[in-house]
């Protein structure tokens, strides 16, 4: 369980997919370059087998913005894309309406 508190120091933004390519070592990643609202950072993220990278470009997504980085087979990744799975599909969270690239998420 997370407090409320603890949740409040969560930053969800809405962000745009600039590019996508899949991560060289890696079938089920892909290495992201989202906007944040002016702040473009890489995102590593296991959808591979759910999305191709051409997909991905221009599509607004959520964000977790101030993740601490971590390395990710190589590649260091600023943040995580947030999805939702049945365990078999996958679906990216998006915003339901055309939202600037840096919306807070709330």
């Amino acid at each position: 369980m997370v407090t409320i508190d603890q949740f409040r120091e969560i930053v969800l933004k809405v962000a745009r997919v600039v590019e996508a390519r899949a991560h060289p070592d890696a079938d089920k990643l892909l290495i992201l370059k989202v906007d944040t609202g002016g702040v473009q950072k890489e995102i590593v993220a296991g959808i591979a087998r759910h999305y191709l990278p051409s997909e991905l470009v221009g599509k607004l997504i959520v964000v977790v913005d101030n993740l601490e980085p971590a390395t990710i087979r190589g590649v260091t990744s600023h943040g995580m894309l947030l999805a939702a799975s049945d365990g078999e599909h996958l679906s990216l969270v998006l915003p339901e309406r055309v939202m600037p690239p840096g919306s807070v998420v709330r």
